[in-house]
């Protein structure tokens, strides 16, 4: 069985996000949170309350024992841009993005 959690638009590049999304998949969900909350970056915060949500949703709504669930995996796609400009010299100006993404946690039961 799965069980999702989705954060949407959160407001950090995809990027950044995914170098601590990699770190937590394949691995079982109570060490992953462990995990999460010693790495000191506002991705692995995002990413670790994706994560809490995901396992209320498979304790609240499909009654599973938080021990046995699995992160299947640690999606994170690209969000809308916030576009942006910085003036530079002679008038003119520069162009730049705000990056959001989107998280999705897959866990899965052993069994």
């Amino acid at each position: 069985m799965q069980i999702q959690a989705y954060t949407k638009y959160a407001r950090m590049s995809p990027k950044k996000l995914r170098e601590v999304a990699r770190e937590v998949q394949g691995r079982n969900a109570a060490e992953a949170l462990d995990l999460l909350q010693f790495i000191p970056r506002k991705s692995a915060r995002l990413i670790r309350k994706t994560l809490q949500s995901a396992v209320a949703n498979a304790e609240n709504n499909e009654n599973l024992v938080a021990d046995s669930l699995t992160v299947e995996r640690a999606l994170i796609e690209e969000g809308p841009q916030l576009k942006r400009y910085r003036p530079a010299s002679r008038g003119s100006a520069h162009p730049y993005s705000k990056r959001t993404s989107h998280i999705r946690i897959v866990l899965s039961d052993e069994s």
